[in-house]
């Protein structure tokens, strides 16, 4: 059994609190990578349309041998598919792609404010989990404007907003709306993606207090913050290395240098302009 504790979702759903990430994934080496993290004790894995590996996932999903309900599974829907039909249409082809019959949380990927598409699109949201197809639905990169929004014009809350989160960009406010309205927060490029958070001299001093890594303790940081994590690997190692992070706990002095590393600095696009593929 996987050793990863589970958080509640607003309607009930337990989504494990560490999941494995393929974005930027080739779909020919997802299965193999996926694979490799359902052997280390994943069972969150988290894929989109939009990354091009849903089959290779599926085909790890399938080959692992895991029941289907102690796996989680998430895809998102892509900007051009934003909708009512439309959204439809994109998740049937993902779920073909993934040879599965539901999903465990389905995401807007982007809330392309451009297009201003998003509150019908989380409508077709509404109809596959009425449907049984989809066991949760949230958004991802959305801001409070748009979640407020959202939660004006639907009627059912987002379980997840999944947004670019780590020690440089700690995105309070964001986690305070998400808190007032009891959406989970999941954070995506949670060590940085590879632009030198992990080198920062503070993280690399809590990393030899502990005798872990900074990526370990990175990954502590946020699982203390109550944040949900897809860390993303192809090493083998490296995929098991993440999911060692829970036989020690950050002490208060730590949580304070690390909320001490926060610049607002964001890596990836800013959701308000962001409108790549509409």
């Amino acid at each position: 059994m996987s050793k990863v504790p589970s958080i509640t979702l607003n309607n009930g759903v337990a989504m494990p609190q560490l999941g494995f990430g393929v974005w930027q994934v080739p779909d020919d080496e997802a299965a193999k990578a996926v694979g490799t993290a359902l052997e280390a004790g994943y069972r969150s894995i988290d894929t989109a349309a939009v990354y091009e590996n849903e089959k290779g996932t599926g085909k790890a999903v399938a080959a692992a041998g895991i029941p289907r309900e102690e796996l989680f599974v998430t895809t998102k829907l892509w900007n051009r598919e934003q909708g009512y039909d439309s959204t439809l249409r994109a998740f049937d082809a993902s779920l073909s792609r993934l040879g599965l019959d539901y999903v465990d949380l389905y995401l807007i990927h982007w809330p392309v404010p451009s297009k201003n598409a998003y509150v019908d699109t989380y409508k077709a949201f509404e109809t596959i989990l009425a449907e049984g197809r989809a066991r949760a639905i949230g958004v991802s990169n959305f801001l409070p404007e748009h979640l407020e929004r959202l939660l004006g014009e639907t009627s059912v809350a987002p379980a997840v907003n999944q947004i670019e989160l780590h020690p440089q960009l700690q995105q309070t406010e964001s986690r305070a709306v998400h808190a007032k309205h009891g959406i989970a927060t999941e954070a995506w490029s949670p060590l940085g993606s590879g632009r030198g958070l992990l080198e920062v001299p503070t993280i690399v001093a809590v990393a030899q207090k502990y005798g872990k890594t900074p990526a370990q303790v990175v990954l502590r940081w946020h699982l203390q913050l109550g944040n949900v994590v897809i860390p993303k690997s192809v090493t083998p190692s490296r995929i098991r290395e993440n999911i060692d992070v829970f036989g020690f706990e950050l002490d208060d002095d730590d949580l304070a240098a690390f909320a001490a590393l926060d610049e607002g600095r964001r890596l990836g696009p800013d959701p308000a302009t962001f409108d790549m593929g509409a």
